[in-house]
């Protein structure tokens, strides 16, 4: 069917073959067999046994079960044992972290509600939403959570939630009789409502037009599903750096055997040599080291509100290279918020403090101070606090409020300056009302003060400016000037706030008059009230320490470009409005190809307007640039970027479940400052990860220098495979583990991220490798040669150079705590285990 808000309701009915009555029993049965029931496809979570046969999938595990293997194979049964219990050990310890991680992370609702009430055959009834099938009419009412896709055909200021699609924080006024362009944006289509998203004001009735995997929630599923995830950083330089092992490995074992060959050296000889320059080269405690020093950066991020889902995923914060964020939710607290009181004369008043935060303050603009001030600010709190429907009110040392987002609004900001509508109304009595509608744009109460019947009333400021005569200004009241209040009004309104008008009056009613809107006039206009969702408290810091990091930052939303710019020249992403690129323009670009796609996405930092598939484009398109990419976010809308990213972050307060599912780590307190702390924790883990590296590397590279010198010599093997195992696995094996505890050096925030092209064996790395492995593998075999020289038994001379060389890692370990800092230069106290 062609898009239905394209259609007229009638052509919509006329086209499902339904009507406004809804279907026919018989009919809907017939339906839901065809069309399947109206539910998402849910990925079952892995269990215990799956997580721990996961831990196998690494190409270093790959190398150390062929070298077990030909250990068996040899009949070598010790060495293939150590090895085997290394991986039974790396395995469980992975295992048992993610399977926890899993466990927390897990969701705890469907996103589609479980009834519905739906019209069969004229009659009423409620049903489990997962039989809905397309034609059915729904019944909608505020507090109900839309069961399908649906096209409206009647309605009663209805204002649906779509942040969870859109991102936009305002709830959206539907319009039935409305018929929209086919290419109208999602959050732009008033006739339409989608499933998952909540009706929070009046009533409607529509017919479904898309059930399960054919919503629009149900594409974003689909794009998850089909979605190829990103392989997280690590992994990434682990299977290269596994590739470089391998292959440097074989090259050692061939060209030590072509030598063994040319020396006269027989068959079982030279198998015994290839083993023990395998055990020498492969970093058996490689793994285990790795698998406990990414526990443990696991465990340390969930101390700082930061859940990671897979082990692996642990230092891909630490190494991303931009960050994709959502707005709403995430740098933004996603709650309306006042957050200016303007007057005509131009003060304006700011308020403090989240919109939860009822305790914040109301700050005056610079000497305007005095009474006459504060008493503006009382008679604009008072007007907005008895025109409004809201509640609020502190029950048992916590805020409970309910109704519509403006007008809890309004009463937090009333409470600031030390108003409640519920000692107001003692003094000020309720005689009457008329209640918001969106089609009038306005609400006004009706009050008895000593006698005098007054009346307040706020809404649209050109609503209320025909109501009006005159205006305060400067503590008192003047002549109106409309245009004045209008350019003041649209000044804030480009800043992205919401504004309204504020206005109070005394009303002469004729005996037995109903209060309505024609009693509305020769108000005074009291002022303007400008409304926001706000940042975060922390998000401007927190941007600031990911661009100190070197981290870039760009904001994508759903949200009006106004709005989006306003928030993103706060942060300090933006300066001019041309920085910020609408979903139509990437559209547009996407049609000219990849490359003029990937110019637009380079040169921009604020994205608006844009919808699901959209992010998913700009994701990748950052990947193609270049760029490690994490994305957050919260809603389902932003799932299939989540899942696509290096990395995906979810809410986990306020994130919806198909966000959380999709992602790999999860921030437990929503907070934008808690990515950054992952960012430090994941370079922490990484760094980490490099210092167990260069400890094993440089110490199997320093047995190869020993094997490889004591050949040439012609003299017998310095040690024997078992004794390398015990070297590798009892003394690293302690060491590195110990290792993999050290805290961060301090500096980790003032570095810029690793490039994502940069190996794990960079150049400085293989610098310290080739110096430590000279030294140590040159002293010992100098020393092993003494040895046999003064007559020493082989097996004795073998046993002393194991000494040394334990020796020799124990001092290295030391070595090995800093790329950049001197032995000296640490406190051994700092890692009381190594």
């Amino acid at each position: 069917m062609d898009a239905p808000h394209a259609l007229t309701g009638e052509a919509v009915l006329q086209r499902l073959g339904s009507s406004r009555h809804g279907l026919a029993e018989s009919e809907a049965e017939a339906r839901l067999a065809r069309f399947g029931p109206n539910s998402l496809p849910r990925p079952r979570p892995p269990g215990a046994a799956q997580i721990f046969f996961r831990q196998f999938l690494s190409p270093l595990i790959y190398i150390l079960l062929i070298a077990a293997l030909v250990s068996l194979l040899l009949r070598e049964w010790s060495d293939a044992g150590f090895i085997f219990a290394v991986l039974l050990i790396n395995a469980l310890i992975g295992a048992i972290q993610e399977f926890s991680a899993e466990r927390t992370a897990a969701a705890l609702q469907d996103l589609v509600s479980a009834q519905a009430e739906v019209l069969r055959e004229g009659d009423a009834r409620e049903v489990d939403a997962e039989v809905l099938v397309p034609g059915d009419i729904v019944l909608l009412e505020a507090g109900s959570k839309v069961p399908a896709d649906v096209r409206l055909l009647q309605d009663q200021n209805l204002q649906v939630d779509e942040s969870l699609l859109t991102g936009e924080s305002l709830p959206v006024n539907k319009e039935a009789s409305a018929v929209v362009a086919a290419d109208t944006p999602l959050g732009d289509r008033v006739n339409m409502a989608y499933a998952a998203t909540l009706a929070v004001r009046g009533r409607a009735r529509g017919v479904v037009v898309g059930t399960a995997l054919h919503t629009q929630v149900g594409e974003i599923a689909s794009a998850v599903l089909e979605a190829r995830a990103a392989k997280p950083p690590l992994l990434v330089r682990m299977e290269r750096f596994t590739v470089r092992v391998a292959v440097l490995v074989a090259f050692a074992v061939v060209l030590m055997a072509v030598v063994a060959v040319s020396q006269g050296a027989s068959l079982g000889e030279i198998f015994l040599l290839a083993v023990a320059l395998a055990v020498s080269a492969i970093p058996e405690g490689l793994p285990v080291a790795l698998t406990v020093a990414l526990a443990i950066g696991m465990r340390r991020m969930a101390r700082r509100n930061v859940i990671v889902r897979r082990l692996i995923a642990v230092e891909a914060l630490g190494s991303c290279t931009y960050i994709a964020s959502d707005k709403t939710g995430t740098l933004t607290v996603n709650e309306l918020t006042a957050r200016k009181l303007l007057f005509a004369d131009g003060a304006a008043w700011e308020v403090t403090g989240e919109r939860d935060d009822a305790d914040g303050r109301i700050l005056a603009p610079d000497g305007l101070a005095g009474p006459l001030g504060y008493q503006m600010v009382e008679r604009l709190c008072q007007a907005a606090a008895l025109a409004n429907e809201g509640f609020l009110a502190q029950r048992a040392g916590g805020w409970v409020q309910h109704g519509d987002a403006v007008d809890v609004a309004l009463l937090v900001a009333a409470h600031k300056f030390g108003l409640s509508r519920a000692d107001l109304l003692v003094e000020f009595r309720e005689i009457a009302s008329i209640p918001y509608e969106p089609d009038q744009a306005f609400a006004a109460s009706l009050h008895e003060h000593n006698g005098m019947p007054l009346a307040y009333v706020k809404g649209a400021v050109e609503r209320l400016l025909p109501m009006c005569d005159r205006m305060l200004c400067d503590g008192a009241e003047t002549a109106l000037d409309a245009r004045q209040v209008e350019a003041l009004a649209a000044a804030y309104s480009a800043q992205g706030f919401r504004v309204l008008a504020i206005a109070d009056g005394r009303m002469d009613l004729a005996p037995g008059a109903v209060f309505s809107a024609e009693h509305l006039s020769g108000l005074c206009l009291v002022g303007l009230i400008a409304l926001i969702d706000p940042l975060r408290s922390e998000a401007k810091a927190a941007v600031r320490k990911c661009q100190s990091a070197g981290v870039s930052v760009c904001m994508i939303t759903g949200d009006h470009p106004e709005t989006a710019f306003s928030i993103a020249a706060e942060l300090g992403l933006v300066e001019q409005r041309e920085q910020v690129v609408s979903g139509p323009q990437l559209r547009r670009a996407e049609a000219e190809g990849a490359a003029a796609f990937d110019r637009v996405v380079a040169s921009s930092k604020v994205f608006a307007r844009v919808e699901p598939n959209q992010k998913l484009a700009v994701v990748e398109s950052l990947a193609r640039n270049g760029h490690f990419v994490a994305v957050t976010g919260d809603g389902a809308n932003d799932a299939p970027a989540l899942r696509v990213a290096h990395v995906g972050v979810a809410m986990g307060q306020k994130g919806t479940d198909v966000a959380r599912e999709s992602a790999e780590i999860i921030i437990t307190d929503d907070n934008f400052s808690s990515i950054v702390n992952g960012i430090e924790e994941g370079r922490i883990a990484y760094s980490n990860v490099r210092k167990v590296i260069f400890l094993l590397i440089s110490t199997g590279a320093a047995e190869l220098v020993l094997f490889t010198l004591a050949l040439f010599a012609e003299l017998p093997l310095p040690l024997l495979p078992v004794q390398l195992l015990w070297l590798n696995l009892v003394t690293n094996g302690i060491q590195d583990v110990a290792l993999a505890f050290e805290p961060g050096e301090g500096h980790e925030l003032q570095r810029r991220p690793r490039p994502p092209e940069e190996p794990i064996f960079n150049r400085l790395m293989v610098e310290r490798v080739v110096l430590s492995a000279l030294v140590m593998g040159s002293v010992s075999f100098l020393v092993f040669q003494q040895f046999l020289s003064a007559g020493m038994e082989v097996a004795a001379a073998r046993n002393s150079t194991l000494l040394l060389m334990v020796l020799f890692e124990n001092l290295h370990v030391f070595n090995s705590r800093s790329e950049v800092l001197s032995i000296f230069s640490h406190n051994p106290l700092r890692n009381p285990l190594l």
